[in-house]
């Protein structure tokens, strides 16, 4: 896949990003972000243009591409590792592009940073990557199988079928990419999207933006491109047409145009320039189209507490999600009605918000110490629920399996076989992989 001069990769400190430079010396930077599970050679065939005009700055993830495997489980720390990496090599502003997982740093650069951003390119990107529940998932396989089950399926997700099948040796590629990545990094880049929800964030988003999508990406395709483009002011859209998840990789010339052609046009060190920026045309064979500003519907407001501390609603409601799903939480506020309200409101302010939500255990410690109440109290209706959770807080299997038999001991052997029966169906559908 490379076409670049080989370049030794700078090891960098646990709160920096492993990167590389190509193109000339005081030339304006432009940084190209990875999508989960890829290298930096994924920008490989953008490299030649791209340096005749920029300093390009390509970047890892934490333990891909060789990297040191420290792990971050959250965009805002990806991004803050960046600009770490930016300022220890002494850049202050910089174009920024990049896909899927690179494309939500860029965002988040964009949100938190913007005098840092000149422009910005969000490709195969959305404001919200699916669900929680379905990246929380992918974590639990990759912690119990491994990442061969996520390689072997790594290029029906990123190529079409016929580049797949007319390139084999990007599709091994592919595969090798992933099947090298370090699975605890993996799993906490996956956590990293389950977390991330720009929504109501994107009319702040204040610098040029091409959204750019593949016509038959079936991850982040062109719905949530256009939900990108309708919330932030000043974006356009650009559809490659035959062309899925790794647009660089599969029409790398479509791609490259698109990506000149806008730092070209957008890039300006005058920010009160930024309110009325050049018009971009469209560039055949590629649909472009703008879209109406978003409406974002103002969060419901919790009654304030008298005692002076924190309302913990808002802290429970994040906790209880991200422990048991978003799936299960959803349902349970569904089927509430007058009657079963303030119970519910209280599991989430108490149970989540007070005891959940402290700092003395880690989520691990308290899915063991929660299965061992259960078993012991016979409450089998709620078990299924927490050993999901479990596995979802990092309790393998096996560390299941071992709490389980300490039950029997304590708690009763015909308790811990219903509570066997139980874990068995659960593990079992949760930890293999679906094709």
């Amino acid at each position: 896949m490379s076409e670049t001069p080989q370049q030794t990769p700078q090891q960098t400190p646990q709160n920096t990003l492993q990167y590389r430079f190509d193109g000339p010396d005081g030339a304006p930077v432009l940084i190209l972000g990875p999508s989960l599970g890829t290298t930096w050679h994924m920008w490989d065939r953008q490299i030649p243009e791209l340096t005749q005009t920029w300093r390009v700055l390509r970047f890892d993830l934490p333990g891909h591409g060789g990297a040191p495997a420290h792990a971050a489980d959250s965009v805002g720390a990806l991004a803050d590792r960046l600009l770490a990496t930016l300022d220890e090599v002494g850049v202050q502003r910089f174009g920024y592009a990049g896909c899927a997982l690179g494309g939500a740093i860029g965002a988040d650069l964009a949100l938190r940073h913007p005098q840092r951003v000149a422009s910005l390119a969000l490709i195969a990107a959305s404001p919200r990557f699916g669900t929680a529940d379905e990246f929380r998932r992918r974590g639990v396989i990759v912690r119990t199988n491994g990442l061969e089950p996520v390689s072997r399926t790594s290029p029906e997700r990123w190529f079409t079928p016929g580049f797949a099948a007319a390139q084999p040796a990007i599709t091994e590629w592919a595969v090798q990419m992933v099947r090298t990545t370090d699975p605890g990094c993996y799993i906490a880049a996956c956590e990293a999207l389950a977390s991330f929800d720009i929504r109501e964030d994107l009319g702040r988003i204040g610098v040029p933006a091409l959204v750019l999508v593949g016509s038959e990406d079936q991850v982040t395709g062109p719905a949530e491109a256009r939900t990108l483009v309708a919330g932030i002011p000043d974006a356009r859209l650009a559809v490659v047409p035959g062309a899925s998840h790794l647009a660089p990789v599969e029409q790398p010339a479509a791609v490259t145009d698109l990506l000149v052609h806008h730092f070209s046009t957008a890039w300006t060190e005058d920010r009160a320039a930024l309110a009325a920026p050049p018009a971009v045309p469209v560039l055949a064979p590629v649909g472009e189209t703008r879209g109406p500003v978003a409406e974002i519907a103002p969060m419901a407001e919790q009654p304030e507490r008298t005692d002076g501390r924190p309302d913990p609603y808002d802290m429970g409601m994040k906790v209880r999600r991200e422990v048991l799903g978003d799936a299960h939480v959803d349902r349970a506020l569904a089927g509430s009605e007058a009657f079963s309200d303030d119970f519910q409101d209280l599991l989430t302010r108490y149970a989540w918000g007070e005891v959940w939500a402290r700092p003395g255990l880690e989520r691990r410690m308290r899915s063991a110490v929660t299965l061992t109440a259960l078993v012991a109290g016979g409450h089998h209706e709620e078990l299924a629920v927490h050993i999901r959770a479990a596995l979802r807080n990092g309790l393998t299997p096996e560390e299941i399996k071992e709490i389980l038999l300490q039950t029997a001991v304590y708690c009763g052997v015909p308790a811990a076989n219903i509570a066997f029966r139980v874990a068995q169906t659960v593990i079992r559908e949760e930890t293999t992989p679906r094709e």
